[in-house]
């Protein structure tokens, strides 16, 4: 029988445990030096973790696919509402479902001087197919019958059943386009066309980047920057307070940044974004299986207290899994704000009345070690045990997380979708019941044959007004049903210098403001 933990602790505990934190942290910056002169034209950006791989057919970590964003272009690229514009495509088409035909840019070159043409475009996605290479992108590709270049600026492709997010699946930062003659050791040495090129990289130390003179767009103004890995949040924190680096982003923890923001020589700048954090519920479990259950547990969640204590306002609730800024986004749903009168007259119709303890059931939430995370789980606790609901945390290991939830061996799971939910094809991989994992990520065999129907219509819907249509109808089944109970979507927040005023941040929280920020003043 597991133990369970101790009891919860109030919102009053936990705000002056922040404030503990806040002070301790306040007394290590106060004991910090001052900046270090730099180079004003170049900058030191702290990254958390070590890029994995810098050829983009292989890249999938976070810190590769931004920093492979600067090096390399693509065939599109996104606005701020995932709308798609060219890249290094000046025009497409698609004369029928199943057939694309992109038009390059003239005069684009790599950064070693050799012109782009369409032979490097179709290299680069033929060898993502090649089983040989084994790119854990291949699988993105499935649907491509071949490829053609019939002259040096047109590609065709070609593809076995019509499916309208292949567009996604071209768009920075996806696939970066590569050389046709890109050898083995490609990743230590890449070449795109990028922004910036590559320097040099030292294992879990830092990734160099310089500016590219003859980046099609125009040079960027910043002559270098150096990509510094700081694994601990702290640490990083204090060297932006003594002027040892510059900036980062979305790395500290929510606490931290008003404390910095503080700091004459620092400013903050935030916008929101698009990383969904949810709990996740398994429809397997008999109790969870009751919808009422499932909109009950909504009802007695204050977000609202969530996001204002521990997240210091650094989030927006969301609704469902596609953020506001989509062009698919449907606002007119369910809603669940705070309202522990109608949780309880939910879970009494359900048939769950309180027993003589004043509980009804018993829960476990599986969450990462996080302290963020953890700390979530115990304002949960507190909030649900006001519905009479027993919930137990288990703080878990991020890969037993992830495998237990693949397995199914969970009852409520506290996560977060980084990146994939910024596409419609989203709801048939995480919602469809033909996609249980291995072959997709609905992990709480979440099953309702609408969504299905829906989901199937999505994937090979061209006409955007009539996809759009579907994914409303989607968003709304959703919202009622509650195979996820969604929390909010993260701010994309950045500490820096100053002087180098409002970053222009996108919602999805890449590193491509870069290619047009001013050097240090």
């Amino acid at each position: 029988m597991p133990r369970r933990n101790s009891a919860p602790a109030s919102p009053r505990t936990l705000r002056l445990l922040c404030a503990l934190c806040v002070t301790s942290f306040l007394f290590l910056l106060n004991g910090c030096g001052r900046r270090n002169t730099n180079d004003p034209s170049s900058l030191i950006f702290l990254i958390e973790s070590n890029p994995t791989n810098l050829d983009p057919r292989y890249a999938t970590d976070s810190q590769s696919q931004k920093i492979d964003s600067l090096l390399f272009s693509s065939l599109l690229e996104r606005d701020d509402q995932m709308n798609f514009r060219g890249d290094l495509a000046d025009s497409w088409s698609t004369p029928d479902p199943r057939t694309y035909v992109f038009h390059l840019r003239s005069g684009v070159h790599f950064q070693d001087g050799r012109l782009l043409t369409s032979a490097d475009v179709k290299y680069t996605f033929e060898s993502i197919l090649d089983p040989a290479t084994r790119s854990p992108k291949r699988g993105a590709f499935r649907m491509v019958a071949s490829i053609e270049a019939p002259d040096a600026a047109t590609v065709v492709f070609h593809l076995t059943e019509p499916y309208a997010s292949f567009l996604w699946n071209l768009a920075r930062p996806a696939v970066g386009i590569i050389p046709h003659d890109a050898g083995p050791d490609f990743s230590r040495h890449p070449i795109g066309s990028g922004p910036f090129r590559f320097v040099s990289q030292s294992q879990d130390e830092d990734v160099v980047v310089e500016r590219d003179p003859d980046y099609f767009r125009g040079a960027p103004q910043l002559a270098r920057v150096r990509f510094r890995v700081v694994p601990d949040a702290v640490v990083r924190a204090l060297e932006l307070r003594k002027g040892s680096a510059d900036i980062e982003m979305s790395s500290l923890s929510p606490d931290m940044i008003p404390v910095l923001a503080r700091q004459p020589d620092l400013s903050v700048t935030q916008r929101p974004g698009t990383n969904f954090a949810y709990l996740g519920f398994n429809l397997e479990d008999p109790i969870l299986a009751k919808r009422e259950v499932r909109q009950a547990l909504a009802f007695a969640t204050d977000r609202d207290a969530l996001i204002r204590y521990l997240l210091h306002g650094q989030a927006r609730i969301a609704s469902g899994i596609l953020p506001p800024n989509h062009w698919a986004y449907e606002p007119n749903v369910a809603q669940h704000t705070l309202d522990p009168s109608r949780a309880e007259e939910l879970l009494d119709a359900a048939g769950f009345p309180r027993k003589q303890d004043g509980m009804r059931f018993h829960l476990m939430l599986k969450t990462s070690t996080e302290e963020q995370a953890r700390l979530i789980g115990a304002v949960l606790q507190e909030q649900w045990r006001r519905a009479g609901v027993d919930l137990e945390l288990r703080p878990l290991e991020l890969g037993t997380l992830l495998s237990d939830a693949s397995r199914g061996n969970f009852q409520i799971t506290y996560s977060r979708w980084v990146g994939a939910n910024n596409d419609p094809d989203v709801f048939e991989f995480v919602f469809s019941s033909k996609r249980f994992p291995p072959d997709g990520a609905n992990r709480g065999h979440y099953r309702n044959p609408r969504i299905d129907a829906l989901t199937d219509q999505i994937r090979i819907e061209m006409d955007r007004d009539k996809r759009k249509a579907l994914c409303s109808e989607v968003q709304q089944i959703l919202a009622e049903d509650l195979p996820y109970l969604p929390l909010w979507f993260t701010d994309v927040v950045s500490v820096h210098r100053r002087s180098l005023g409002g970053l222009q941040l996108s919602p999805t929280g890449d590193f491509d403001f870069l290619a047009t920020l001013h050097a240090l003043q």
